[in-house]
């Protein structure tokens, strides 16, 4: 067989983009690292809606960091300016999970595998795992039925997956992590309710 028949020719034009695309610099192409973990998410019901890089340490959890609590978040913000929010490289902020208010829609921002930044002490950040819920924490008419269900199943199974224990002192509100200014999520938030339904998911 002759080698140089088998071998496709490309056309100019091809060339033309070929080199095109090499003058185009490195960091304007997408993050192929970005693209590959999109297909995947950590938990099978998420919408995968991916942080910015520039708003969470990549590392290789729990091999690193041994992941041993669940830290329960209020948004302060809609679910559309969360995300918005996650998504912008100056904000420096993310959390793994994102909680729709109306309907229990989960959105995971950024891997289990890596460090949000969510909890505002980096040793909490390094050993657990955050939710963000949509809503006001003075205004409970957002803690929805949907929200606390969904909230509480993708909970249980973090705590399956991790061997967390799924009490008060594993899984815990903003508000207690050292060092915080935050008082999320509230008083508004049903922490009886939500132990007894993650227990029971």
């Amino acid at each position: 067989m002759d080698m140089d028949r088998a071998r496709p020719r490309l056309s100019r034009r091809r060339l033309l983009k070929g080199a095109a695309l090499a003058a185009v610099p490195y960091a304007l192409l997408p993050d192929p690292r970005a693209g590959a973990q999109g297909a995947a998410v950590d938990y099978p019901p998420a919408e995968w809606q991916a942080a910015s890089g520039s708003n969470y340490t990549v590392s290789v959890r729990p091999g690193d960091y041994t992941i041993d609590r669940v830290i329960i978040h209020v948004t302060q913000e809609t679910y559309t300016d969360t995300l918005a929010i996650f998504g912008n490289p100056q904000k420096k902020v993310s959390a793994h999970y994102l909680v729709r208010s109306a309907d229990g829609h989960v959105a995971q921002c950024v891997h289990e595998t890596d460090i949000a930044w969510h909890a505002g002490n980096w040793s909490y950040n390094t050993r657990s795992i955050g939710i963000e819920h949509e809503g006001w924490i003075d205004r409970p008419a957002y803690f929805t039925d949907a929200l606390y269900e969904e909230s509480a199943k993708l909970t249980a199974a973090i705590c399956a997956k991790y061997r967390i224990p799924r009490d008060r002192e594993h899984i815990i509100g903003h508000s207690q992590v050292p060092g915080t200014d935050h008082t999320d999520p509230g008083p508004n938030w049903d922490w009886v309710r939500y132990i007894r339904m993650v227990n029971f998911a």
